[in-house]
């Protein structure tokens, strides 16, 4: 069309894990795609680093769950321990629920990666357009696209592109978001801090009781890869630009440990917490840190992200392939906001349970108990324990019908309300399946030994104690597989003899028929 030099059907800016899965779950649908990344390569930063039962299940959709995994440490590094320094022993310490050991409820365990890990697997999972050194400078909309704006950072060309719809994956600080004046609501930026990637041999420490993150005194520390290196994190020192970083991190490990920390890179950072006001403005959706910037302790940031496309693609794939309307994108923001809002609150949570801890460590080592004496945490099997988040989370919009065929009302706004309202009823820590419409499907083996969680992808499914009579039955306009349900789970899912469940590609139920209609 005039006034651009190429067209797309969806631009995705933003070459992190949420843009990456996003190009990758959309080419799944055959949607074609222009992803821009303004920095020159993937990121070399481990950054993010665990991946979520919830993630792991997505990635098992994609076929990149088994590649993820054997890149990813060992299971029994899915701990955090809290120590004095790196060399003392632990006075507490919590497990990662779903990334230490398996649970019943998925036929995927999380794992502790880090993102550069990650992000060369999730580039793999597609052979659609891709420009590293390309910065989205201006955009407009127009009644049926949206028109970028692109500077190549190499050469200082620019070039203009006509997409039907934008996802904006650019992180906390979203050029897209920006350029849309959309405020945030939350607390914001919450202090300056450094990681430091290092090599140093800390075995003798950590061998024998490994673990995803150490707690201490004077930083966090973690292992990068499975074969070797270390971070350590914590707040910017004043002269942040003067440090001497491994003089920092070789004092921070602690004064027995007599270790020099060969520093590889340095990354300053901000701690951001907020949620945008909108996640949708016209054709243009935000996802991942664009739409929530979530702080990273408990590691819920980047998963919250990667399920805010596995959400929003098989809309938009519905919209421009024609079996849905354009208002089945409103249905976006309806199911992911509340969860952005509940997220936040959780992060925050588990920031306060790190602070609780170190606060309980200093009124134990004042009131003269031996520094060997462990500290007993009420909180201990509920950090990390976000099953009831990632696993439970409930949506209420136009693209979920209740029992009896109706639309739920939606819930009221988290951030109106301040308190959690009846939908909240599944984020925490418990996690309870269950067949009701809007909840992910719960795991369950069908005969063929495959998960009710293999049966989704790019289509619906329609899982039935009585496939016959629903082929006979059913004509849609959109993709539908019908799948057999193994009798014995009839009951379990609030199904008749000829009951079924209508379950949508991004695995939460949408309609749920005790019979036939």
């Amino acid at each position: 069309m005039s006034g651009a030099d190429a067209e797309v059907a969806v631009l995705i800016v933003g070459g992190g894990p949420v843009g990456l899965t996003a190009r990758a779950l959309l080419a799944r649908w055959g949607v074609p795609t222009l992803l821009v990344e303004k920095h020159a390569e993937l990121s070399p930063f481990p950054r993010s680093r665990l991946v979520n039962v919830r993630s792991m299940e997505i990635f098992r959709q994609l076929g990149l769950a088994a590649r993820i995994t054997a890149a990813a440490f060992a299971p029994e590094y899915g701990r955090a321990r809290f120590r004095d320094t790196l060399y003392d022993r632990d006075f507490a310490s919590a497990a990662m629920v779903g990334v230490d050991a398996p649970v019943p409820e998925s036929p995927e365990l999380g794992v502790l990666t880090s993102q550069d890990r990650l992000e060369p697997a999730l580039l793999s999972a597609a052979d659609t357009p891709l420009r590293f050194g390309v910065e989205l400078t201006a955009l407009a909309e127009e009644r049926d696209g949206v028109v970028a704006v692109l500077l190549d950072r190499r050469s200082g060309a620019r070039a203009r592109v006509r997409a039907r719809y934008v996802i904006a994956a650019d992180g906390a600080h979203s050029t897209v978001r920006e350029r849309l004046g959309i405020d945030t609501t939350g607390p914001g930026a919450m202090g300056d801090f450094t990681t430091v990637v290092f090599d140093a041999d800390l075995g003798r420490w950590s061998a024998r009781q490994p673990a995803g993150v150490y707690f201490t005194a004077h930083g966090s520390f973690g292992p990068v890869h499975p074969e070797g290196g270390w971070l350590w994190f914590g707040p910017t020192p004043g002269d942040g630009a003067r440090t001497d970083w491994s003089g920092l991190v070789s004092r921070a490990l602690g004064p027995g440990a007599d270790v020099r920390a060969d520093v590889r890179r340095v990354q300053q950072w901000v701690m951001h917490a907020f949620v945008a006001d909108h996640f949708r403005h016209g054709r243009i959706l935000l996802a991942g840190d664009a739409a929530h910037a979530i702080p990273p302790i408990g590691g819920l940031g980047m998963n919250t992200g990667i399920a805010d496309v596995h959400n929003l693609c098989w809309k938009l794939a519905g919209v421009l392939r024609g079996w849905a309307g354009p208002g089945l994108l409103d249905t976006y923001a309806a199911e992911r906001v509340p969860v952005a809002h509940r997220t936040l609150r959780q992060a925050v949570a588990n920031a306060r349970l790190m602070v609780q801890v170190q606060e309980r460590r200093r009124e134990q080592l004042r009131g003269g108990a031996p520094e060997r004496d462990r500290i007993e945490l009420p909180w201990s099997e509920r950090y990390f324990a976000q099953l009831g988040l990632v696993l439970g989370a409930a949506y209420r919009s136009a693209a979920v019908l209740d029992g009896d065929g109706t639309r739920p009302e939606p819930p009221r706004p988290q951030r109106e309300t301040g308190t959690d309202t009846d939908a909240d009823a599944d984020a925490g820590t418990d996690y309870v399946p269950t067949p009701r419409p809007g909840h992910r499907m719960p795991h369950l083996w069908l005969a063929d030994g495959r998960s009710t969680l293999d049966a989704c992808g790019e289509w619906f499914t329609l899982l039935t104690p009585d496939p016959a009579r629903w082929e006979h039955e059913t004509a849609t306009p959109w993709p539908l597989r019908i799948e057999s349900l193994p009798s014995e789970y009839a009951d379990l899912c609030g199904l008749g003899p000829h009951g079924a469940l209508l379950i949508r590609p991004d695995g939460h139920i949408g309609a749920l028929r005790h019979g036939m209609p």
